[in-house]
């Protein structure tokens, strides 16, 4: 499996805002999530072009990804900014 439980707690921690392994419910740390499941679903569809049930998928995560973003810079730009540079995303 390409996410072990110990992976989702690393994220968890580097990224929530409580830094407890617990910490699922935070806009920062689902981003995290949401953008460790985009990459590695790129690298997928990389291998495999046909393979279109995945790229709808790959589509929702990032639409979802984007909606957070988009709370984020609507209610706190301080975290959106600094999730931004931890990820290296840009809009």
């Amino acid at each position: 499996m390409y996410l072990t439980k110990e992976k989702k707690q690393e994220i968890f921690e580097n990224q929530g805002i409580h830094k407890s392994k617990t910490d699922s419910g935070s806009p920062e740390s689902q981003i995290a999530l949401f953008t460790f499941r985009i990459n590695h679903l790129t690298q997928h569809l990389k291998l495999n072009k046909k393979d279109y049930s995945t790229r709808l998928g790959l589509l929702k995560l990032v639409g979802k990804r984007r909606r957070l973003l988009d709370y984020l810079h609507k209610n706190d730009i301080e975290r959106y900014r600094a999730i931004i540079s931890d990820l290296k995303l840009r809009r």
